[in-house]
């Protein structure tokens, strides 16, 4: 059972529905097309404007679910070095994010002459592209030369932090401590979920720091620990606890779908019915969307710029066909979405490939100013 539950494809479909809002979200907050198109769904439009974003919440709670898989399933350590286990995660982020954002570069020149709108990225600084390089653009203060890009830089602390517990933990002497690991270890996660939600969560100006969405990352690990034992009626109930404390002293709609997120899975994976239904093919596509998700969430936004371009020149004022291209660069996302993960991120990637392609996009990024400037 437990076997089948941490392959199961729900996981890859709720990455997949996951990935879809969002993508509908930036399409409907960047224009100019969904502008023009507002008319024909206005409700709609407004909805994924305002609530899209949520679904930013259930990749944090999956990617405290897959992290504790991956870095504790039995709540203590099961890497050997933190270093190791926090370099192998940066490179694999950021391999497929800086072939992104060279894209996306490249796309903000080809279009900014035709189209004039604040959704079109300015010309990039130095300082800049070294900043979204190294995955430190909002605690320097530099614009994103992406949408969505903050995430990658979040996931990133947050697994840093997570490794760094851990290991914390396993380096604390005396066989006292070495016994009660396990207990050291998910009372800190728990400890941390609390601050987080409780006070960190509250405060707007922290929102660049994982301290300020450890809360739900740490339920999807709290969630993870529910689905794998054989009392899982204690972990819900930590995590309805938690979640509740913090929708009462502040209540927040992001805290809300987080815990429904980690209450849900804990319950649809802890269901033999539901695992067996998720693995119909009928749902293949969107397990496969969820496999591919991190590539599409990189590479629509380069797309979307690319179509609203082409839109806004040709038919700058038809509903009908702004709604169509808005279609358009929904699927043109998933196809680049998926030849980003096919060509990049399914492979194994290097110090030297990802120092490549954050070279790349430095200097990339460069010769756009340079050429602009003699144009």
């Amino acid at each position: 059972m437990r076997s089948a539950i941490s392959r199961s494809p729900l996981i890859d479909m709720v990455k997949g529905m996951a990935c879809i809002t969002i993508v509908w979200h930036h399409l409907a907050f960047y224009g100019p097309m969904s502008d023009i198109a507002l008319p024909l769904a206005p409700a709609l439009m407004a909805w994924l404007y305002d609530y899209g974003r949520m679904a930013v919440q259930v990749f944090l709670v999956v990617g405290g679910y897959l992290a504790a898989g991956s870095l504790a399933p039995q709540g203590v350590a099961r890497f050997d070095q933190a270093g190791s286990a926090i370099a192998k995660r940066f490179v694999r982020l950021v391999v497929p994010y800086a072939v992104a954002l060279v894209l996306t570069v490249v796309v903000s020149a080809l279009v900014r002459t035709s189209l004039d709108h604040p959704s079109v990225p300015s010309e990039p600084t130095l300082a800049q592209l070294l900043a979204n390089a190294l995955l430190l653009q909002d605690l320097v203060r530099q614009d994103a030369l992406s949408a969505g890009v903050w995430y990658v830089a979040i996931d990133f602390q947050l697994f840093t932090l997570s490794v760094l517990m851990w290991a914390g933990v396993r380096a604390l002497p005396g066989a006292w401590a070495q016994r009660h690991a396990v207990v050291l270890a998910r009372g800190l996660i728990v400890a941390g979920i609390a601050a987080s939600l409780w006070f960190f969560n509250c405060i707007s100006a922290l929102d660049m720091w994982a301290l300020y969405f450890l809360g739900s990352y740490g339920l999807g690990m709290l969630a993870y620990w529910a689905v794998r034992s054989p009392r899982p009626s204690l972990w819900l109930m930590a995590i309805v606890a938690l979640g509740g404390v913090a929708l009462a002293l502040d209540y927040r709609g992001r805290v809300a779908v987080s815990v429904l997120t980690a209450s849900g899975l804990v319950l649809a994976l802890r269901s033999e019915r539901v695992r067996s239904w998720a693995d119909l093919s009928v749902w293949a596509p969107l397990v496969q969307l969820g496999q591919m998700s991190y590539s599409v969430f990189l590479v629509h936004f380069a797309v979307c710029l690319m179509v609203n371009a082409l839109v806004a020149t040709m038919w700058p004022d038809s509903l009908g066909i702004n709604a169509l291209g808005m279609l358009m660069a929904f699927v043109l996302s998933l196809l680049a979405g998926r030849w980003m993960y096919l060509r990049v991120e399914r492979h194994v990637p290097s110090w030297s490939t990802a120092l490549r392609w954050q070279a790349g996009l430095v200097g990339t990024g460069l010769l756009v100013v340079v050429s602009s400037h003699w144009a």
